[in-house]
């Protein structure tokens, strides 16, 4: 790899930084623009995304060194320096490929390019303490077990402290170490055109590092593809991108193939492309969201695949529709969250304000009550969040049994090694080496 290629993917991972720091942005909505903007080919890509994601993903950490050895705390620094710093200490620490040297010249001349040329010295000589401390760095304060846990891995002392409270120190460590591990790409065969076998030669004929998941069927798991949207086998509609834990939605549901189907929060319709591809495209879903672009994902994707059995509504899932009352043998209320169990593939998440999450489980009582509607007598109610805080997961159902005793928790299993459930499961990335996932059954009374 030249020394121009990482000097292009360096600085589109500044400019991702920059805007996460400036606009609010989401990291992969800004990756994925901003890589598109710049040109960059694949190697380019997937280098520029591997930096960018690695600083999010271990920030507090950088920036405590970075404030070790510089002159001004990390927080006084302006933006642009810092990221740079950021950017170059994340490649001396985590990245074996690149050569220390090439790491802390390119910090060097970004910062000349960008217009701060009295910087340069400055950024040289912190990033040269991290080059001379790198196999030896001074040890972090200890404090307490959540504030050491918290700075190593780089997330907020109140979503450590809850999680030891949830897990205990020694998983929830191992918890967050998978949180800033590198993640293949979860895929699911499209069994309507293709089989598992099938898909796997496509893919690896296109160079692609293909595994078959672990224990879930019609699954692999993939690495070294760059966009997979690009693919043949993507654009013929062979497949979906979608974790095991999200999968397994369809397979806790599992509906009869004629079934009436009523996806309540479906976007971007991952869930529902699974209930059709499991009901063998002969049912009818309706896949509903409130933003008119989503749909139009939905329906895009419904096209790739080729799958007829689902239909779109624009509808917000708190707000109730009596053409629908009684109508669904099942319903799927995939509802918003805080997405914490997710934080391994969207790293920013982890610094949401705990403020903002605590208003979501009165949404979630909203819309599952809501949903609950629908439901045929003796139907079946699922629901789902990406993240792992029992507030918003057991908690919810707790509530809702309690004011709705037609309901029962409806027990199922699952592949090896989960096996049975009592009706809900929270999936944990160190367990399973899935997202950070809860799904509930439910069934109402005949």
């Amino acid at each position: 790899m030249n020394e121009k290629r990482k000097g292009n993917a360096r600085d589109t991972a500044l400019e991702v930084l920059l805007s996460i720091s400036s606009a609010n942005a989401w990291s992969d909505g800004s990756l994925k623009r901003t890589i598109a903007k710049n040109g960059l080919d694949s190697r380019d890509a997937a280098l520029a995304s591997r930096i960018a994601y690695g600083v999010i993903q271990n920030r507090m950490y950088l920036d405590y060194y970075i404030s070790l050895w510089c002159t001004q705390k990390a927080e006084r620094l302006e933006p642009l320096i810092l990221n740079i710093l950021r950017i170059g200490a994340y490649q001396i620490l985590f990245m074996d490929k690149i050569p220390h040297r090439a790491a802390v010249n390119e910090a060097v001349e970004m910062t000349k390019r960008h217009g701060r040329p009295r910087a340069a010295g400055m950024v040289n000589a912190v990033l040269r303490k991290f080059v001379i401390n790198w196999l030896d760095m001074p040890e972090l304060p200890r404090g307490s077990t959540a504030d050491y846990l918290s700075l190593r891995y780089s997330h907020p002392k109140w979503l450590v402290s809850r999680l030891i409270d949830i897990l205990g120190a020694e998983e929830t460590e191992q918890y967050l170490r998978c949180n800033n591990a590198i993640v293949p790409t979860t895929i699911q065969t499209n069994t309507l055109k293709t089989t598992p076998e099938a898909l796997e030669k496509e893919l690896r004929s296109c160079g692609a590092t293909v595994e078959p998941h672990p224990w879930m069927a019609g699954c692999f798991e993939v690495i070294g593809t760059g966009d997979l949207e690009c693919l043949n086998a993507f654009q013929q509609g062979l497949f979906t991108v979608q974790d095991a834990a999200a999968r397994l939605v369809a397979t806790v549901a599992a509906p009869e193939s004629t079934a009436r189907v009523l996806d309540v929060c479906a976007a971007p319709g991952g869930k529902s492309f699974a209930l059709a591809i499991d009901m063998k495209d002969q049912g009818d879903i309706l896949s509903c969201d409130v933003h008119p672009h989503k749909l139009k994902l939905i329906e895009n994707g419904a096209a790739r695949l080729g799958l007829h059995s689902i239909r779109t509504a624009l509808a917000d899932g708190r707000e109730h529709h009596e053409a629908w009352t009684r109508q669904a043998d099942l319903v799927v209320a995939d509802v918003p969250c805080s997405g914490l169990g997710i934080i391994r593939k969207k790293p920013d998440i982890r610094y949401k304000s705990p403020k903002e999450l605590a208003k979501l489980p009165q949404e979630q009582r909203a819309i599952l009550e809501n949903a609950a509607t629908y439901v045929r007598p003796g139907g079946t109610l699922i629901y789902s969040t990406c993240t792992v805080l029992p507030e918003e997961n057991q908690e919810v159902v707790t509530w809702f049994l309690k004011e709705h005793p037609e309901f029962r928790l409806s027990p199922f299993v699952l592949p090896a090694p989960i096996g049975g459930c009592d009706g809900h499961l929270t999936l944990w990335p160190q367990r399973w080496g899935t997202d950070g996932f809860y799904i509930c059954r439910l069934q109402k009374q005949e």
